[in-house]
Formats: C-alpha cells, structure tokens, sequence
C-alpha cells in the first residue's frame, strides 16, 4: 500500500532529503512517479511512497526498475522531487573491470553475449523451452496468465553478494507472496552453467531455498538454449579459470508475457524487488 506523505515542517523554509529508490511507476501525464524508497535519515523509514514532479521532462528517462536518486524538497504546504539522477550499471561481477571492458564491446556492437539484441523493456518475451529442477520440460508460454519473475545464477558461484543474494532474493519473495506462489506468481532461476547445473544439481540447490518446486523452478538445458535464453535479457558470463565472471539481471515479466523491468547489479533491496512484483500483480486490469 501507498503511504501518503505528511508534511510536518515548520516554517516556510524548504528542506532538501537525499533520497535513493527503485523506481515501480511513472506517470509523465500527472508528473509523479512511485518509488520504493530506502529510509530516509531524519525523516522517514523505508516505504512505497509517490513523488510528484514539478516538470514532467524531469521524469525522461525513468522507468520502472530502474535504480534512482534523488532531492525531496519539502516545504510548508507541498513537497516535489528533483534532480532524478538514474544510477549507470557497473558489473558487480568477480572482475568488475574485465566485465566493464566486455560490456563496453558488446554495447558498442549492440550485441549480447550469444549475438542476440537484449530485449527492451516493455518487449514481448518469445516462448523458449528448457529443464526443471524434476527433469520436467518448462516454457514460459505455461504461464501466461502469471507475473513472472527471473533471475541468472550459477550454483558454484562461492561470493554471498552475487549468486547467493540474488537467491536470497526469490527466497523472500516466496515468503512474501506465500499465498500468490503458483497460482499468481512464477519465479524462473536459470543457470548459465549448464555443463555442471544439471537437474540433479540444482534441485540439491533449491531445497537449500526451501523451494517450492511448483512456483519456483531452477531451469537448465542444452548450452545453446541457455546461451540463447541468458542473451535475451542481456545476461553476460564467461569461463574465468575456476570461475564463471557475470552480470547480475533480475527480470519481471507481466501476465501478457511483456517485458515490464530488467534490473541490473544487486543494489536493490529484497523488499524493493517485492514492491516492484506486487506492482506489477496489481495490475490484473490492464
């Protein structure tokens, strides 16, 4: 639920908050955004809040899903945002510098890394086709009807920020949306080390998550679906050494099979990514 911001200043002086969030929704039309915000030293606790805007170009290029900061200044008798910063993605891999360098490649050639164009936000999602944790086949197209939400992990990924955290993540969301699992909401966690994450594997994985095999599935396949599925949304990985270097993406798909935020890095919160969700389960209408 919305809170509804009280102005509590005294005086007319304006103060000025610095305020960082993830973003759930924009509306240009009545210059006001809805932002899941961190707390806000001195002034309030975390929360979904809406943030008017006193212009609306000050929302070009903001978008849901995307990691914002910003100044809240709050007057007497009304409060605007300004100076929406959108936080640039820096790979938050193993080797940040060698995965800033490929990136930087591959957005020059506009590629992924399978030589597939990412999909947009507010794209169509193709069906594609791939294994189970129970060995069982899994399209996406099953769940039309559901939000779905996903994510890229690797089993023996060994750092608690990256993998582990983005687990962790869905782990909160399947207690969060205990009573939407399945029925309303699918979570998808796809390996992109398919050679080691067979089915055997990552079901060993997903009872570490107490995982309910039904509305989160940990999926698999042959290397080239993998590859292929890992392009679609932009997912980077490659051999280094022992390890796999890659880029964090957490992907929110709506009912209709429409693209509606990819999120890069791992500077969310699990209870924004939750807030994010329950947005776009709201939206039953639409």
């Amino acid at each position: 639920m919305i809170a509804v911001l009280l102005l509590t200043c005294v005086g007319s002086a304006e103060q000025r908050y610095s305020v960082t969030g993830l973003v759930l929704k924009v509306d240009p039309a009545h210059r006001t955004m809805v932002v899941s915000c961190q707390t806000i030293p001195g002034y309030m606790d975390a929360m979904v809040m809406p943030f008017s805007v006193r212009q609306a170009k000050t929302l070009d290029g903001v978008a849901a899903g995307t990691m914002i900061d910003f100044t809240l200044v709050v007057g007497k008798r009304e409060s605007h945002a300004e100076s929406i910063h959108a936080r640039g993605f820096e790979s938050l891999s193993q080797e940040p510098l060698q995965a800033r360098r490929l990136k930087l490649m591959q957005d020059l050639m506009g590629l992924a890394s399978n030589g597939a164009t990412p999909l947009g936000v507010g794209q169509h999602v193709p069906d594609f086709k791939l294994i189970d944790q129970k060995g069982r086949p899994v399209t996406l197209s099953q769940f039309y009807g559901k939000v779905v939400a996903m994510n890229f992990i690797y089993t023996r990924c060994a750092l608690p920020e990256y993998c582990y955290r983005l687990s962790n993540n869905f782990g909160r969301l399947q207690k969060r949306f205990a009573q939407a699992m399945g029925r309303d909401l699918v979570l998808l966690t796809v390996t992109f080390d398919p050679v080691h994450d067979r089915p055997e594997v990552l079901n060993t994985y997903a009872q570490t998550w107490k995982a309910d095999a039904e509305a989160w599935r940990f999926l698999t396949g042959p290397v080239p679906e993998v590859q292929q599925v890992c392009g679609m949304f932009g997912v980077d990985f490659w051999q280094d050494e022992a390890l796999l270097t890659h880029t964090l993406h957490t992907v929110i798909i709506d009912r209709k099979g429409k693209m509606m935020a990819n999120l890069e890095g791992n500077e969310f919160s699990a209870e924004q990514l939750g807030d994010l969700v329950e947005n776009v389960l709201d939206k039953r209408s639409q």
